[in-house]
C-alpha cells in the first residue's frame, strides 16, 4: 500500500479525553475515531489489526475442533425471559422494541440464542460432542465506557459454546478451549497467564480468565514467576487426547487476581523470589456451567438408552477488539506502538527519504514489488513530507521493521533496516535486503 494513496490520519498530540495507553495511541496512529461514549469506527489501520487478530483466533478455534457460525446482533427477549437472565442482567443490556411492539435487544452474549439453535438442529448423543463459536460485534451499556476500546459498549468478540453428552465429557471440552486459548495469545506475541475467576453472570461452578501483564493493567494480579515462563502447548496438539495434564500443570501453581487472592495462601505456597506482583488486563475467559441453560430451554437429546438428557454446556469468549488495546498496552515505547509481527497492519515500513529522485524512487519501487510479491504487508511512505516526520510516524504506528531508502545508500548500494523492537540499526546491500526481511518476517509469523 502507497501511502500517498492511504487514509491514515495520524495526531501529533496526545487527544485530551484518552486515559491510557492504547486509547492515546490508537487515536494518534490513526486507528479508530470515536462516534459516541464507547463507540468507535474502525479505520483501515485499525481494521487490518482487528483482522488480523479475528484470523488468529479462527485458525486456533478451527484446530481445536470448533466450528463457525454466525448470529444476529439483535435477540428476542423471550429466550432471555426462559432462561431468567433478561432481568438479571440489569441495565447493561440494551432494549428495544421493534415496529410490532416485540420486545427486543442488543444481543451482550449469546447463550441462549445459541442453546435453541443447537436444540432445535441435533437430536441424538451420536451427534455430540459439538463446539459453535462466532465472532460478531456485541453491545453492553456500560455506565461509564472509558479506555477506549478496552471497556467500550460496542465490542467484537469471539464466543464459542460446546455441548456434551455428561459432565465429564463437558469437562475435556473445556479443557480443549483452555490450551487452545494458550496459543491463540501466543501467536500473538503474548504470555497470557490463566486464573480462577468468578463466573458472574454467566453462571456455573468453573471458570478462568486470561490475564496478560502490562503497566497500564486494569486490576492486581499475583501469580508464580513459572506461568510467565511457561510452554505454550505445540501446534500439533492432539485435542482428541486427554488435555489434563496441560491444565493441570497450569492451574497447579498460584495464580489470581485482586478479587480472588489470598495472600496468606500466596505466601505459603510461593517462594518469596518466584512471587510476582503486577497489573493485568483480562484478554479471555471461559466458563463451564453444566445444564444452567439446556434445561430451562429444553436442550435435550436423546440418550443411549432413549432417554432424554439435558446437555451439558461451556461458553468461551474473546474479546478481539480488546485484544488490539490490550497488545499495545503490553507492546509500546516512548515513541509508539511496537507490534508483533503476527498481528501488525503492516510488516514492513518502506521510506522513500527523497521521494521523486529518479535512483531512490526506482530502488523502492523494485523493494515494494519485491516484498509484496512474496507475500509481505508492505505500507510504502512514498510522500514528500520531511525525513523527520516520516520515521516519527512509522514509530508511532509501531511496524515491526523500517526499510530506509535515501539517495545516498541507493549510491552506495545500501539500505537502512531497523527493527522497530529493538531499535537495532542494520545497513544490508540493496540487493539482498528484501530476502533479508522476507526471512525475519515470516519467521516471526507464527510464534508457537
Amino acid at each position: 500500500m502507497h501511502l500517498s494513496r492511504y487514509f491514515l490520519p495520524v495526531l501529533r498530540d496526545t487527544p485530551k479525553e484518552a486515559e491510557i495507553i492504547s486509547h492515546q495511541l490508537m487515536l494518534r496512529a490513526g486507528m479508530v475515531r470515536q462516534s459516541s461514549a464507547g463507540i468507535y469506527s474502525w479505520l483501515p489501520l485499525g481494521l487490518r489489526v482487528l483482522d488480523k487478530i479475528a484470523n488468529i483466533v479462527r485458525d486456533e478455534q478451527n484446530r481445536a475442533g470448533a466450528i463457525e457460525v454466525l448470529m444476529p446482533t439483535i435477540q428476542s427477549a423471550d429466550l432471555w425471559k426462559q432462561s431468567g437472565r433478561y432481568e438479571d442482567y440489569g441495565k447493561e443490556m440494551l432494549r428495544i422494541e421493534d415496529r410490532h411492539e416485540r420486545e427486543m435487544l442488543y444481543g451482550p452474549t449469546n447463550e441462549e440464542l445459541i442453546t435453541t439453535i443447537f436444540r432445535d438442529g441435533v437430536r441424538s448423543y451420536r451427534d455430540l460432542p459439538r463446539n459453535l463459536y462466532h465472532i460478531q460485534w456485541k453491545f453492553r451499556d456500560e455506565i461509564r465506557p472509558r479506555f477506549g476500546v478496552m471497556r467500550g459498549r460496542e465490542f467484537l468478540m469471539k464466543d464459542a459454546y460446546s455441548f456434551d453428552l455428561s459432565e465429564e465429557e463437558g469437562r475435556r471440552s473445556y479443557h480443549r478451549m483452555f490450551a487452545s486459548y494458550l496459543r491463540i495469545f501466543a501467536r500473538m506475541g503474548l504470555q497470557s497467564i490463566p486464573m480462577a475467576a468468578d463466573t458472574g453472570p454467566i453462571g456455573g461452578d468453573l471458570s478462568h480468565e486470561f490475564i496478560i501483564l502490562a503497566e497500564t493493567g486494569e486490576s492486581q494480579v499475583f501469580c508464580h514467576q513459572d506461568l510467565i515462563d511457561g510452554a505454550i502447548p505445540p501446534i500439533d496438539l492432539d485435542y482428541d487426547g486427554d488435555l489434563t495434564p496441560i491444565v493441570d500443570k497450569w492451574t497447579s501453581l498460584y495464580a489470581a487476581t485482586d478479587e480472588m487472592h489470598d495472600a496468606a495462601k500466596f505466601d505459603a505456597e510461593v517462594p518469596s523470589d518466584k512471587q510476582v506482583s503486577a497489573r493485568g488486563i483480562e484478554i479471555g475467559h471461559i466458563f463451564f456451567f453444566g445444564t444452567k441453560y439446556s434445561e430451562p430451554l429444553n436442550c435435550k437429546v436423546q440418550g443411549p438408552d432413549g432417554t432424554p438428557v439435558a446437555l451439558h454446556m461451556g461458553s468461551y469468549g474473546v474479546g478481539v477488539s480488546r485484544l488490539v488495546g490490550g497488545i499495545i498496552e503490553a507492546c509500546h515505547d516512548d515513541g509508539g506502538i511496537v507490534w508483533p509481527v503476527p498481528v501488525a497492519p503492516f510488516e514492513v515500513g518502506l521510506i522513500n527519504l527523497k521521494s521523486g529522485d529518479a535512483g531512490t524512487d526506482g530502488a523502492c519501487a523494485s523493494l515494494y514489488e519485491r516484498l509484496i510479491n512474496a507475500g509481505i504487508d508492505v505500507l510504502y511512505d512514498d510522500t514528500g513530507e520531511r525525513a523527520g516526520a516520516k520515521f516519527a510516524t512509522m514509530d508511532l504506528i509501531g511496524l515491526p521493521y523500517q526499510l530506509v531508502v535515501g539517495p545516498m545508500g541507493v549510491a552506495n548500494g545500501m539500505a537502512e533496516v531497523k527493527d522497530r523492537k529493538t531499535g537495532d540499526k542494520q545497513e544490508v546491500p540493496i540487493d539482498t535486503v528484501a530476502d533479508t526481511l522476507i526471512d525475519r518476517v515470516k519467521s516471526q509469523r507464527i510464534l508457537c
